[in-house]
């Protein structure tokens, strides 16, 4: 047993760098030494008790005179704390070690582990008892509704022409008959029959019967009342329609998981229209073929359809139009057969708006063939004549040929009714944009093409007849693409076009700017493309294959694959040999990040223009460098953050930028942009507290709370200004966005905003849904979001936003107020697969019990279910999953892969929650101390976050 340590000076003298103070209440008294220590205090530092006293370790080591000092010193030497000087002789006792600390009292030193020393937690020295808590209001106007793109309302009769004048009450009537439903309040009564009356028994929605001058809703008859009895409302009318019926209730109760147990996620509802026909439709058509009413109502039939061919036979097209049988509606999957007779139209004029599904004739083939051909024979007469309108009205409304009613008007000069009925009617989103762009409204062209991803199908359907027209839209595409930051697809989209090329020029320059791989493409396009291009970048191509760092490599390669697929040039062949000498030098040194290179050297090595370098180059064999990712046979990564490593920013939120530059949000200090080495780049002076990166890279936005609303502030990363940009009352958003359009949440509101916008406006929204959204996340092909923490709402994106899924989420109604956001936040990928598997199944109190349930499977890679007290939150992408944990005083990231197999651990001692940025390409883990760090997933390789 070593003696006692017994160091010849008590205490440090002069001028030292202060690592730690200790104060001991006995000398100065409790209230004094916690004055002290409160006046001294921030995020980063931690206070543990020892020795009857407080040792408070500071995040920095800072300068100070140990007698002016308000604690005894203690510096650092050899990763020890001590308060006094050690001699040579005294440092080689046997209890020193890394991480302990020296605390000399009474002549006598006591050594002990800083880390294992308890906390002491602050936050209760403070009185706050006679506080009243003020709720925070912003001091500024509330935000101005959001703006929206509004669909295009209908266009009065008026605009058909003076001689079609408004329909009178009873055709408004019959009309409605024919669409299923009720006709309007406003129409005056006429005498309800017995038929009318009999529908109103068998109707769905109750009784709506005509009485007198109004319309009054009667009760629901009696098949009404039993359909919702065991339907999802109640039997009571609207007021019960959230009432289960009795045999939602019974299949509720069979569909109960068992406790502890996660159901498997069941559809609530879908956009998606029901396949085949409904249960009205075979009572329908059951009542049609086994009864009398079906056998008078054929002979009717019979006799209406006799009458409207005489009508077409006799050259009465008004009288036959008015009573004519919309065959567009014939196909409906949900129309039902109709049990009455249609009634006469007043008027021929086009309705814009959408189309309800209605009732149908269910006639002989060769009955609607006739139909169809009288049909055609009637707009080609009112074409013959040149009534537009008639002609437009039979295509679209009798025949269903919507697209071909869009180019006969377009034909004959009504671009803009052309572009209203085609929106309308939800067209193919390429014809809409074109048909907009033919009518000279270039701003709604642009907004729907954004809208739906249609710009390339416009610009091709325009250049087969309006080649002039074609390129003003595609000059609009690439602009608005640089504008988002897709300035390689801006450059791609224009270059067909050869006087639109030098237009190119600056975006090259931007994209090269920003840097990774896609600037290393650009980068090898614009030394090609151009006749000066060389000369332009050459500074530029220097520096990159030069250039010794991270991730340099890969951009070499990447450039050397991109000039190998342009064509032959002068410039290429220039670029051949020093472009082929860095990849050899990265191939010696061993930084080459891909997966093989010898293809690349050999097709170079062809490119030169001598043989020189090949005949002097020794063979070199095929070496294969798998990625990271890829190989499970490499070690586990494990990385330690000591509390010491502190940075002196409180770090809110950070992001990796493609070319390896880190984005930082230091609260009300603003954002930095800095290097991977820690070299500083751009400050951005706007309160930045949460961060949305652009998929490309070059900007992003910055969002910080007042009060009831959120500020948010645009970031140019490129030019390195940052500005305000407007308030919005925001409760969720996405955690990236393309540039162009950003996904949130307004309370129970969904909107596409509109990035590029001068103020808050959005493309598209979903309203009125049945909670609070909590949760969202995005790629470039889905939205997932979930409402109340309850549903799951998944939109596909690659047509304009459309509804596929809505799926309750498997934790019952008393585990949904103990969820944790970030939890579910986290668990939210684009497709939905992860997120209806994730819950919590014990209350909070019960911490010796509270266990996460993980995912059962992930893309479909099947993963045991495990209980883990310990484990906080989990983070998911389709590859990558990180389990955030917290046991004995310190954190852990763990990283696994689909298969379950443990990659990363990394450690991050003290009690300060670290935040995790898990994307597929790269993991940062980070906290409000300043510390961090930061895994590529592609090489593995972990960096410390350089201190800002």
């Amino acid at each position: 047993m070593s003696a006692a340590l017994r160091p010849r000076q008590h205490v440090h003298r002069g001028t030292v760098r202060a690592w730690a103070f200790w104060f001991e209440p006995a000398l100065m008294g409790e209230a004094e030494a916690r004055r002290r220590i409160l006046a001294m205090w921030t995020p980063t530092v931690s206070v543990r008790a020892v020795a009857g006293g407080y040792l408070v370790g500071l995040s920095a080591p800072r300068e100070v005179r140990c007698s002016d000092a308000p604690g005894w010193v203690l510096t650092r030497e050899h990763g020890v704390l001590t308060s006094a000087p050690l001699s040579p002789a005294e440092w080689r006792h046997a209890s020193l070690h890394e991480g302990a600390g020296v605390l000399v009292l009474g002549g006598r030193a006591q050594v002990f582990s800083v880390e294992a020393l308890p906390r002491v937690n602050v936050a209760a020295w403070l009185d706050v008892s006679a506080w009243t808590c003020v709720a925070v209001k912003t001091l500024a106007a509330p935000p101005p509704p959001v703006a929206v793109l509004a669909p295009v309302p209908a266009p009065s009769r008026a605009r058909f022409g003076a001689n079609i004048p408004e329909p009178s009450p009873e055709a408004q009537a019959m009309f409605a008959r024919m669409e299923g439903r009720a006709p309007p309040p406003n129409v005056a009564a006429h005498r309800v029959g017995w038929w009318e009356r009999l529908r109103a028994r068998f109707a769905r929605d109750g009784s709506v019967l005509r009485v007198g001058p109004g319309v009054a809703h009667g009760p629901p008859g009696w098949l009404a009342r039993l359909r919702a009895a065991f339907a999802l409302g109640g039997a009571g009318g609207p007021a019960d329609a959230g009432t289960p019926g009795l045999l939602a209730r019974w299949l509720g109760k069979l569909r109960k998981p068992a406790k502890g147990t996660v159901p498997r996620a069941l559809p609530a509802s879908t956009a998606v229209p029901p396949k085949g026909p409904g249960p009205w439709s075979r009572l329908s058509g059951w009542m049609m073929r086994n009864t009398l009413l079906g056998v008078w109502v054929q002979q009717r039939r019979a006799e209406y359809m006799r009458r409207l061919l005489e009508m077409f036979e006799e050259g009465n097209l008004r009288e036959a139009m008015r009573h004519a049988i919309p065959l567009s509606k014939a196909g409906s999957a949900t129309a039902r057969e109709a049990l009455g007779l249609p009634g006469p139209r007043e008027q021929l004029t086009l309705r814009l708006g959408p189309k309800d599904p209605a009732t149908v004739f269910d006639g002989a083939p060769d009955v609607l063939a006739a139909l169809q051909q009288r049909y055609r024979e009637a707009f080609r007469r009112f074409e013959r004549e040149g009534r537009i309108d008639e002609a437009a009205f039979v295509l679209t409304e009798l025949l269903g040929a919507h697209e071909e009613a869009v180019s006969f008007l377009e034909k004959a000069g009504r671009f803009q009714l052309a572009a209203e009925l085609a929106e309308s009617r939800k067209v193919a989103p390429g014809l809409v944009v074109r048909q907009w762009f033919l009518a000279k409204d270039v701003g709604r062209a642009v907004a729907v093409a954004r809208l739906s991803g249609a710009f390339s199908d416009a610009v091709a359907r325009l250049e087969r007849t309006n080649s002039a027209e074609a390129r003003a839209l595609r000059l609009h595409w690439a602009e608005t693409l640089a504008a988002s930051g897709d300035f390689a697809r801006a450059v791609q989209v224009v270059w067909p076009v050869p006087e639109l090329r030098e237009r190119a020029r600056g975006w090259l320059e931007r994209g090269v700017a920003v840097g990774g791989a896609t600037g290393a493409r650009l980068l090898a396009f614009w030394a090609t493309a151009f006749p000066d291009g060389l000369a332009a970048v050459g500074a530029r191509v220097r520096e990159l294959l030069e250039e010794e760092g991270l991730g340099r490599a890969t951009e070499r390669f990447v450039f050397g694959l991109a000039l190998m697929g342009e064509p032959h040039s002068a410039q290429r062949a220039a670029l051949a040999v020093p472009t082929l000498r860095a990849l050899l030098r990265d191939r010696a040194a061993g930084s080459a990040r891909f997966t093989s290179d010898l293809d690349l050297i050999k097709r170079l090595l062809s490119a030169a223009p001598d043989a020189t370098l090949s005949t002097d180059l020794p063979s070199l064999p095929d070496c294969v460098h798998p990625a990271w990712r890829d190989d499970r046979s490499l070690p586990r990564i494990e990385a330690t953050l000591r509390a010491s490593e502190a940075g002196t920013f409180t770090l809110h939120d950070a992001v990796v930028l493609p070319d390896g530059r880190l984005l930082y949000a230091l609260g009300e200090a603003g954002a930095r942009l800095v290097r991977a080495d820690g070299r500083l780049v751009a400050r951005f002076d706007v309160p930045a507290f949460h961060l949305v990166l652009s998929l490309h890279g070059d900007r992003a936005l910055a969002l910080a709370r007042r009060g009831d609303v959120w500020r948010l502030s645009r970031l140019d990363l490129s030019t390195r200004r940052g500005a305000f940009w407007c308030d919005a009352a925001l409760n969720a958003w996405a955690p990236v966005y393309d540039g162009s359009v950003w996904f949130a949440s307004v309370e129970n509101t969904v909107l596409m905003v509109d990035s590029l916008a001068a103020d808050f406006r959005a493309l598209w929204r979903v309203t009125d849904l049945p909670l609070r959204v909590s949760a969202m996340a995005v790629d470039s092909v889905h939205l997932s979001f979930l409402a109340g923490f309850r549903e799951r709402w998944t939109y596909a994106l690659d047509q304009g936003p459309t509804l596929r899924s809505r799926v309750d989420l498997p934790w019952g109604e008393a585990d949904a107020p103990i969820l944790m956001s970030s939890l579910v936040t986290a668990a939210v990928t684009p497709d939905g697969e992860a997120a209806a598997r994730l819950t919590v199944v014990a209350p909070p109190e019960d911490i010796a019990r509270r266990a996460v349930v993980r995912p059962t499977s992930v893309r479909g890679v099947q993963r045991p279910p495990f209980d883990n007290p310990a484990c906080e939150d989990i983070f998911l992408t389709a590859s990558w999953c990180v389990e955030l944990m917290h046991s004995h005083g310190e954190w852990q990231a763990q990283l696994t892969d689909t298969r379950g197999v443990s990659r990363a651990v990394l450690t991050f001692q003290g009690d300060v929650r670290p935040q995790v940025r898990l994307t597929e390409g790269t993991l940062l883990v980070f906290d409000g101390a300043g510390r961090g760090l930061w895994v590529d997933l592609e090489s593995g390789e972990v960096r410390h976050l350089p201190v800002p």
